[in-house]
């Protein structure tokens, strides 16, 4: 809740699974830009000749069958954009992230004009930071900028109490989504899942509430 209230950019850091878009979606939401977009997007499951277009928008005529069309960062202005695996975004893009850090300020593809960007910017990794530094996947001098607020998420097995309460939340959500009435589970179930390690996190556990609330009666 502290960081919510700041505009400066948050980077979240957890395994795969974590949850860290239900993180960020919950910094937007109790912060002052809750009644504006949440705009969230995977760098990893776009293709590198796509993304920049994506993100900063075309200019018609930057290449064959462009259109003038805004971007992602144009979308989110005055809201909040979540950048998910940002540390496999190409280092070119990541210049251009940094620019837009420095100047708040971003440039369609084949355009030549500047566009003035009111976003708060919310990132995340899954591999340890360090590592990806050491590696070169993520620039340095972005990853000061982009982790000016650095939150680790711990994976579910390291949550004392997160099994239950987590639990508890997926049965109520999902006693709604599907109009059931499931009261909770039995001790035994609980006592499995605490020895359980969840190697999928918190995407694990749902996947397994929701699957198996369809089935019962």
């Amino acid at each position: 809740r502290l960081t919510s209230g700041s505009p400066s950019p948050v980077m979240l850091y957890g395994e795969t699974g974590t949850g860290k878009e239900m993180f960020a979606q919950s910094i937007h939401n109790h912060g002052p830009r809750h009644a504006s977009r949440f705009i969230g997007i995977n760098c990893t499951a776009i293709p590198e000749n796509l993304l920049e277009g994506l993100l900063f928008g075309t200019s018609k005529g930057a290449f064959t069958g462009a259109v003038n069309k805004p971007g992602i960062f144009e979308q989110a202005h005055g809201g909040t954009l979540f950048l998910d695996e940002v540390d496999s975004m190409p280092l070119n893009l990541q210049a251009k992230l940094l620019r837009f850090l420095q100047e708040r300020k971003i440039r369609r593809v084949g355009g030549s004009t500047d566009i003035n960007i009111d976003v708060k910017i919310i990132s995340s990794v899954s591999t340890n930071p360090q590592q990806a530094l050491q590696d070169g996947q993520i620039r340095m001098d972005l990853f000061y900028r982009l982790a000016v607020v650095f939150i680790p998420i711990p994976p579910l097995r390291e949550l004392i109490n997160g099994v239950e309460a987590l639990t508890r939340h997926f049965i109520y959500k999902y006693n709604l989504v599907l109009g059931k009435s499931v009261i909770g589970v039995s001790e035994k179930v609980l006592d499995i899942f605490r020895r359980y390690h969840w190697p999928g996190n918190v995407r694990e556990l749902e996947h397994l509430i929701e699957g198996t609330m369809n089935v019962i009666e």
